[in-house]
């Protein structure tokens, strides 16, 4: 079993008067990886500039974080789908991915979608965020900081400049050594960028302190946010059920909250994302914590401050017609 440790710049739309590809934001022009064996030590490593195809200029505020030009990745870069098979091969048949935060992951799959490639990389994955693992285990476990930062904090050398694929996989791939063994095992993630397309694929984690529910997908929100596994909320430490004491609500269209009461183990907060597909449908990412009485009454807080604003909003809508 390997770690891979991986990087990705990439480009977008260069010019706000161009048209976005909507199926590509975000292009991917270097990966960069490292990888580790079973006791994260550096076995070897992974570099491939490639080739643009989908927007024939480098965004200026790109150009300026990664100092990449296009003449360069045009000169030296391969077409994505040989440099995505050459990674894969390289990864090998028992591969971990981890990636400082979330993004990385998910540009990579959008890319290999859009070449037809997405069988080389099935999902949902498992895999470690190890910007969230350092949070955890050196930090709040809230805060998500900058790879620098995390460099700086532990005192690690910078050798090397950030924003280049393979100079942050190895930063990172640094950080991720430092980081204790059972917080790794504890703490691992999933993408849901393929996501669960059926009730017998619906996806249930069982963490330490949490459970996590990744849903099937609907044809709307109001589809999703009213399905009984979405809205009900169990114990995340004896999984039996609670009894509602705030009723779900919304923070935004994306974003719902509720409190329950667990007799044996106290307040359990509800945390539901709703995810749209490229497709158009939708699926929910549902998260069940214990919390404590303090918790519980920030979100009545911040439920009735919600509540006060749109009743205020309404008024002055009525008002002005």
């Amino acid at each position: 079993m390997d770690y891979i440790i991986f990087d990705l710049e990439w480009n977008q739309c260069p010019d706000e008067r161009d048209t976005k590809d909507p199926h590509l934001p975000f292009e991917i022009v270097e990966i960069g990886a490292v990888k580790l064996n079973k006791d994260r030590e550096v076995a070897s490593e992974f570099h491939r500039m490639i080739k643009p195809e989908v927007y024939h200029w480098i965004n200026s505020r790109t150009r300026e974080i990664i100092r990449l030009d296009y003449q360069s990745l045009r000169q030296k870069g391969v077409p994505f789908p040989q440099a995505a098979r050459d990674f894969f091969a390289w990864c090998g048949d028992d591969a971990r991915f981890c990636t400082w935060g979330d993004q990385d992951l998910l540009e990579l799959q959008r890319n290999l979608k859009y070449y037809d490639l997405e069988s080389l990389l099935p999902g949902p994955l498992k895999y470690y965020n190890v910007q969230k693992l350092f949070s955890i285990y050196y930090e709040d476990g809230r805060s998500r900081r900058s790879l620098e930062y995390a460099v700086d904090l532990l005192g690690l050398a910078k050798t090397e400049g950030f924003h280049r694929a393979l100079a942050d996989a190895h930063y990172t791939a640094a950080l991720f050594a430092r980081i204790g063994e059972e917080c790794i095992h504890k703490n691992f993630s999933i993408d849901a960028y393929q996501n669960p397309k059926n009730k017998r694929e619906e996806i249930h984690i069982f963490y330490e302190d949490r459970v996590k529910f990744i849903s099937r997908e609907f044809a709307s929100k109001e589809d999703a946010i009213a399905d009984r596994e979405v809205c009900s909320t169990a114990c995340p430490r004896c999984h039996r059920p609670t009894r509602r004491k705030i009723r779900w609500f919304s923070v935004n269209a994306r974003r719902y909250f509720s409190v329950s009461m667990c007799p044996e183990h106290g307040y359990v907060k509800g945390k539901v994302r709703m995810k749209k597909t490229d497709d158009g449908m939708f699926f929910v990412e549902k998260t069940t914590s214990l919390i404590d009485e303090e918790d519980a009454e920030r979100i009545l807080e911040k439920k009735e401050l919600l509540c006060a604003k749109r009743r205020l909003h309404r008024r002055s809508m009525s008002e002005r017609y």
